[in-house]
Protein backbone atom coordinates (compact mmCIF):
# COMPACT_ATOMS: atom_id res chain seq x y z
CA UNK A 1 0.00 0.00 0.00
CA UNK A 2 2.85 2.51 1.11
CA UNK A 3 4.56 1.31 -2.49
CA UNK A 4 1.11 2.48 -3.79
CA UNK A 5 1.16 5.36 -2.91
CA UNK A 6 4.78 6.46 -3.38
CA UNK A 7 4.03 5.95 -6.68
CA UNK A 8 0.70 7.47 -7.13
CA UNK A 9 2.95 10.74 -5.51
CA UNK A 10 5.54 10.49 -7.88
CA UNK A 11 3.24 10.17 -10.77
CA UNK A 12 1.52 13.35 -9.43
CA UNK A 13 4.17 15.45 -9.29
CA UNK A 14 5.94 14.39 -12.54
CA UNK A 15 2.23 15.48 -13.89
CA UNK A 16 2.73 19.10 -12.19
CA UNK A 17 6.03 19.31 -13.44
CA UNK A 18 5.17 18.88 -16.89
CA UNK A 19 2.21 21.28 -16.79
CA UNK A 20 4.32 23.87 -15.12
CA UNK A 21 6.88 23.51 -17.84
CA UNK A 22 3.95 23.83 -20.22
CA UNK A 23 1.81 26.18 -19.39
CA UNK A 24 3.82 28.86 -17.50
CA UNK A 25 2.01 31.65 -16.35
CA UNK A 26 4.71 34.07 -18.53
CA UNK A 27 3.39 32.94 -21.12
CA UNK A 28 0.06 34.96 -21.07
CA UNK A 29 1.53 38.28 -19.44
CA UNK A 30 1.77 40.90 -21.96
CA UNK A 31 4.21 43.93 -21.37
CA UNK A 32 4.20 45.92 -24.32
CA UNK A 33 2.59 48.45 -25.57
CA UNK A 34 2.38 50.04 -22.50
CA UNK A 35 -1.15 52.03 -22.39
CA UNK A 36 -0.40 55.66 -22.19
CA UNK A 37 -1.04 57.74 -18.37
CA UNK A 38 -4.13 59.59 -18.82
CA UNK A 39 -4.97 61.54 -15.87
CA UNK A 40 -8.74 62.15 -14.47
CA UNK A 41 -8.54 64.33 -11.76
CA UNK A 42 -12.18 64.76 -10.27
CA UNK A 43 -14.86 66.63 -12.46
CA UNK A 44 -12.01 67.47 -15.01
CA UNK A 45 -11.61 66.35 -18.19
CA UNK A 46 -9.11 63.71 -18.83
CA UNK A 47 -5.49 64.88 -19.89
CA UNK A 48 -6.19 63.69 -23.23
CA UNK A 49 -9.71 65.32 -24.25
CA UNK A 50 -10.51 67.87 -26.27
CA UNK A 51 -12.22 70.23 -24.64
CA UNK A 52 -15.21 71.71 -26.85
CA UNK A 53 -16.68 73.92 -24.07
CA UNK A 54 -14.90 74.97 -20.94
CA UNK A 55 -17.78 77.83 -19.67
CA UNK A 56 -16.60 80.84 -21.15
CA UNK A 57 -14.82 79.83 -25.16
CA UNK A 58 -17.31 79.00 -27.74
CA UNK A 59 -14.63 79.06 -30.62
CA UNK A 60 -14.32 75.13 -30.81
CA UNK A 61 -17.96 75.64 -32.72
CA UNK A 62 -19.40 77.27 -35.98
CA UNK A 63 -23.04 77.82 -37.22
CA UNK A 64 -23.63 75.67 -40.14
CA UNK A 65 -22.24 78.24 -42.65
CA UNK A 66 -19.05 78.54 -40.69
CA UNK A 67 -20.21 81.96 -38.81
CA UNK A 68 -19.42 82.31 -35.17
CA UNK A 69 -21.16 80.37 -32.81
CA UNK A 70 -24.57 82.19 -32.27
CA UNK A 71 -25.49 80.71 -29.23
CA UNK A 72 -24.01 82.81 -26.01
CA UNK A 73 -22.25 81.73 -22.69
CA UNK A 74 -23.86 82.50 -19.56
CA UNK A 75 -22.89 81.50 -15.93
CA UNK A 76 -20.61 78.63 -16.92
CA UNK A 77 -22.91 77.21 -19.55
CA UNK A 78 -23.43 77.08 -23.24
CA UNK A 79 -26.96 78.07 -23.84
CA UNK A 80 -29.08 77.89 -26.87
CA UNK A 81 -30.44 81.16 -28.57
CA UNK A 82 -33.62 80.25 -29.84
CA UNK A 83 -34.29 80.02 -33.70
CA UNK A 84 -30.54 81.19 -34.31
CA UNK A 85 -29.58 77.34 -35.49
CA UNK A 86 -27.72 74.18 -34.59
CA UNK A 87 -23.92 74.30 -33.73
CA UNK A 88 -21.35 72.10 -35.19
CA UNK A 89 -17.81 71.38 -33.94
CA UNK A 90 -15.00 72.37 -36.07
CA UNK A 91 -13.01 69.79 -35.49
CA UNK A 92 -14.56 66.20 -36.98
CA UNK A 93 -14.72 63.19 -35.31
CA UNK A 94 -15.14 59.53 -36.18
CA UNK A 95 -14.95 56.93 -33.22
CA UNK A 96 -15.70 59.21 -30.00
CA UNK A 97 -16.16 59.13 -26.12
CA UNK A 98 -18.12 62.40 -25.77
CA UNK A 99 -19.22 63.64 -22.30
CA UNK A 100 -21.36 66.98 -21.71
CA UNK A 101 -23.64 68.12 -19.14
CA UNK A 102 -26.98 69.59 -19.93
CA UNK A 103 -30.06 71.47 -18.24
CA UNK A 104 -33.50 72.24 -19.11
CA UNK A 105 -35.98 75.18 -17.00
CA UNK A 106 -38.74 74.94 -15.37
CA UNK A 107 -41.09 73.97 -17.94
CA UNK A 108 -44.23 76.18 -19.24
CA UNK A 109 -47.03 74.04 -18.08
CA UNK A 110 -48.65 74.55 -21.34
CA UNK A 111 -46.15 72.94 -22.94
CA UNK A 112 -45.56 68.89 -23.01
CA UNK A 113 -44.26 65.93 -24.90
CA UNK A 114 -41.52 67.24 -27.69
CA UNK A 115 -41.74 70.93 -26.52
CA UNK A 116 -40.54 71.07 -23.75
CA UNK A 117 -36.93 71.70 -23.94
CA UNK A 118 -36.08 69.50 -26.75
CA UNK A 119 -32.72 69.54 -28.00
CA UNK A 120 -30.20 66.67 -29.76
CA UNK A 121 -26.54 65.51 -29.99
CA UNK A 122 -25.71 64.22 -33.22
CA UNK A 123 -22.65 62.04 -33.64
CA UNK A 124 -21.06 63.02 -36.81
CA UNK A 125 -23.92 65.14 -37.48
CA UNK A 126 -26.34 62.56 -38.44
CA UNK A 127 -26.64 60.02 -35.55
CA UNK A 128 -28.71 61.63 -32.48
CA UNK A 129 -29.29 61.05 -28.58
CA UNK A 130 -31.88 62.75 -27.98
CA UNK A 131 -32.33 65.73 -25.01
CA UNK A 132 -35.25 66.46 -23.74
CA UNK A 133 -37.10 66.77 -20.61
CA UNK A 134 -38.42 63.78 -19.78
CA UNK A 135 -39.21 63.94 -15.92
CA UNK A 136 -42.86 63.19 -15.78
CA UNK A 137 -43.46 64.03 -19.19
CA UNK A 138 -45.04 61.01 -21.38
CA UNK A 139 -43.96 61.07 -25.01
CA UNK A 140 -43.19 58.62 -27.30
CA UNK A 141 -40.44 56.44 -26.08
CA UNK A 142 -38.28 56.67 -28.85
CA UNK A 143 -38.10 60.28 -28.78
CA UNK A 144 -37.36 60.55 -24.96
CA UNK A 145 -34.32 62.07 -23.26
CA UNK A 146 -31.41 59.39 -23.89
CA UNK A 147 -33.36 57.52 -26.74
CA UNK A 148 -31.73 57.26 -30.37
CA UNK A 149 -34.16 59.11 -31.73
CA UNK A 150 -36.87 57.82 -33.67
CA UNK A 151 -34.60 54.29 -33.72
CA UNK A 152 -33.89 53.11 -29.59
CA UNK A 153 -35.90 54.02 -26.63
CA UNK A 154 -33.25 53.97 -23.26
CA UNK A 155 -33.64 51.24 -21.25
CA UNK A 156 -34.86 53.31 -18.51
CA UNK A 157 -35.79 56.40 -17.95
CA UNK A 158 -33.20 58.07 -15.79
CA UNK A 159 -34.29 62.27 -15.95
CA UNK A 160 -33.90 64.23 -13.02
CA UNK A 161 -36.12 67.35 -12.10
CA UNK A 162 -35.75 70.50 -14.29
CA UNK A 163 -32.79 72.99 -13.10
CA UNK A 164 -31.57 69.62 -12.08
CA UNK A 165 -28.05 69.25 -14.43
CA UNK A 166 -27.79 66.18 -16.50
CA UNK A 167 -24.91 64.03 -17.44
CA UNK A 168 -24.18 61.99 -21.24
CA UNK A 169 -21.27 59.91 -21.67
CA UNK A 170 -21.69 58.19 -24.99
CA UNK A 171 -19.25 55.95 -26.44
CA UNK A 172 -19.67 55.91 -30.30
CA UNK A 173 -18.40 53.62 -33.21
CA UNK A 174 -18.45 55.26 -36.29
CA UNK A 175 -20.23 53.53 -38.95
CA UNK A 176 -17.86 51.52 -42.16
CA UNK A 177 -18.02 51.76 -45.68
CA UNK A 178 -16.43 49.89 -49.21
CA UNK A 179 -18.09 52.11 -51.66
CA UNK A 180 -21.31 53.51 -50.90
CA UNK A 181 -22.35 49.88 -49.32
CA UNK A 182 -22.24 50.02 -45.29
CA UNK A 183 -19.83 46.97 -43.79
CA UNK A 184 -20.42 47.78 -40.14
CA UNK A 185 -23.00 49.97 -38.22
CA UNK A 186 -22.65 52.72 -35.56
CA UNK A 187 -22.89 51.40 -32.43
CA UNK A 188 -23.80 53.92 -29.34
CA UNK A 189 -23.45 53.45 -25.54
CA UNK A 190 -24.70 55.84 -23.75
CA UNK A 191 -24.79 56.36 -19.40
CA UNK A 192 -27.71 59.02 -18.66
CA UNK A 193 -26.66 60.28 -15.02
CA UNK A 194 -24.20 57.37 -14.93
CA UNK A 195 -26.63 55.03 -15.56
CA UNK A 196 -26.66 52.28 -18.73
CA UNK A 197 -29.59 53.41 -21.38
CA UNK A 198 -27.96 52.16 -24.54
CA UNK A 199 -26.13 49.11 -24.69
CA UNK A 200 -24.10 48.71 -27.70
CA UNK A 201 -27.05 49.91 -29.75
CA UNK A 202 -26.54 49.51 -33.53
CA UNK A 203 -27.91 52.08 -35.37
CA UNK A 204 -30.18 51.51 -38.71
CA UNK A 205 -28.85 54.65 -40.48
CA UNK A 206 -28.87 58.29 -39.48
CA UNK A 207 -31.84 60.34 -37.97
CA UNK A 208 -34.72 61.08 -40.20
CA UNK A 209 -37.88 62.56 -38.37
CA UNK A 210 -39.75 61.19 -41.07
CA UNK A 211 -39.28 57.73 -42.75
CA UNK A 212 -37.40 54.71 -41.86
CA UNK A 213 -33.43 54.97 -42.23
CA UNK A 214 -30.43 54.04 -44.65
CA UNK A 215 -27.12 54.47 -44.57
CA UNK A 216 -24.94 56.66 -47.29
CA UNK A 217 -21.13 56.51 -47.30
CA UNK A 218 -19.41 58.99 -45.53
CA UNK A 219 -16.21 60.43 -43.29
CA UNK A 220 -15.90 61.61 -40.25
CA UNK A 221 -17.55 64.26 -39.64
CA UNK A 222 -18.74 67.14 -36.30
CA UNK A 223 -20.45 66.92 -33.54
CA UNK A 224 -23.91 68.71 -33.62
CA UNK A 225 -26.37 70.53 -31.09
CA UNK A 226 -29.29 71.10 -32.14
CA UNK A 227 -31.18 74.21 -31.60
CA UNK A 228 -35.33 73.19 -31.83
CA UNK A 229 -36.01 76.67 -30.63
CA UNK A 230 -36.62 75.80 -26.66
CA UNK A 231 -34.07 76.88 -24.07
CA UNK A 232 -31.86 74.65 -23.03
CA UNK A 233 -28.07 74.60 -21.31
CA UNK A 234 -24.99 73.15 -21.84
CA UNK A 235 -21.44 72.79 -20.02
CA UNK A 236 -18.46 70.70 -19.51
CA UNK A 237 -18.21 69.21 -23.50
CA UNK A 238 -15.06 66.77 -24.02
CA UNK A 239 -14.00 64.48 -26.26
CA UNK A 240 -11.68 61.78 -26.85
CA UNK A 241 -10.92 60.53 -29.97
CA UNK A 242 -10.96 56.58 -30.36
Amino acid sequence: MKRVLLIATAALLTALAVAAIQYNPADTELWEPVPAVVSAPPGQPPSDAIVLFDGRDLSAWTARDGTPAPWRAADGALVVEPGTGDLLSREKFCDVQLHLEWMVPEPDPTTTGQQRSNSGVFLQDRYEVQVLDSYQNPTYVNGQAASVYKQAPPLVNAMRPPTQWQTYDIIFTAPTFEGEQVVTPALVTVLHNGVLVQNHTELQGPTLFIGKPSYKAHGCAPIRLQDHRNPVYFRNIWVRPL
